[in-house]
């Protein structure tokens, strides 16, 4: 049951259930299922049936699981479910920077660690709040659609900008970035809404990655290669750079 406390002493009840299917992919769903549908009355057995199945397919990339966000004050949440396909030192983008025109501050300049995960067709494409806070600032450039998973899609593809202002001033700047096959950003908060660390703020359309910008002093607690569940995924701790290595095995 959402909003329910769990925590690691068994406290609450958990159980398997079969996910959600978010209403924005419903009507894809439905419309390729209707399509199998009159290919299977005109006996077209050919096309019905791989329709049919590509419907099931539609439907499960739009699923939408419930998942048990850590509550920690520091957490940095993973806000997509994927690969961390890229971890590198980079300036935040212009538009998270600076004041905007209400005279707000966004990030400050300088270098930062990203981390990127990349997002195949197979995983949830819901994507989630990393922070409890203020969505401060949101924008939406339009672009080209390279595979995602290229470092130059960060500044060349279509993306939407999101920065979260915590309560204590700390900000922490992520970007959705459309793919190869994704053909559309669909967001679901817009400025000034007050989101919950773990909530869901958006989804990407088949295929594609998100960006996370940690503040300064912070390193991720995740490792390149690593697969990552939005969340529920510590991605980093405010604060804290440890030095982590994993063995690919």
């Amino acid at each position: 049951m959402a909003g329910e406390l769990l925590d690691n002493r068994g406290r609450g009840e958990a159980g398997w259930n079969w996910p959600a299917i978010h209403p924005e992919g419903r009507k894809f769903g439905l419309i390729v299922a209707g399509l199998a549908l009159v290919a299977a009355l005109f006996a077209w057995e050919t096309i019905a049936w791989p329709l049919g199945f590509l419907s099931l397919g539609v439907l499960a990339f739009f699923r939408d699981p419930e998942r048990v966000v850590p509550q920690g004050d520091k957490c940095i949440i993973a806000p997509a479910d994927g690969l961390v396909s890229l971890i590198s030192t980079v300036a935040p983008p212009a538009q998270l920077q600076g004041a905007d025109q209400n005279g707000q501050e966004g990030l400050p300049p300088g270098e930062v660690i990203r981390v990127s995960i990349f997002m195949s067709v197979f995983d949830v494409h819901i994507n989630r709040a990393p922070v409890g806070g203020t969505i401060s600032r949101l924008a939406y450039i339009p672009g080209k659609f390279l595979n995602a998973d290229l470092d130059k899609a960060s500044e060349e593809n279509e993306r939407q900008h999101i920065l979260v202002t915590r309560p204590d001033g700390v900000q922490i700047g992520f970007t959705q970035i459309a793919g190869l096959v994704a053909r559309r950003i669909v967001p679901f908060v817009q400025t000034g809404d007050m989101v919950a660390a773990g909530q869901r703020v958006g989804l990407i359309r088949f295929g594609s990655r998100v960006d996370v910008y940690l503040p300064a002093g912070t390193a991720p607690k995740v490792i390149l290669g690593q697969k990552v569940v939005a969340g529920e995924t510590v991605l980093a701790e405010i604060g804290q750079a440890p030095e982590i290595e994993g063995l690919l095995q």
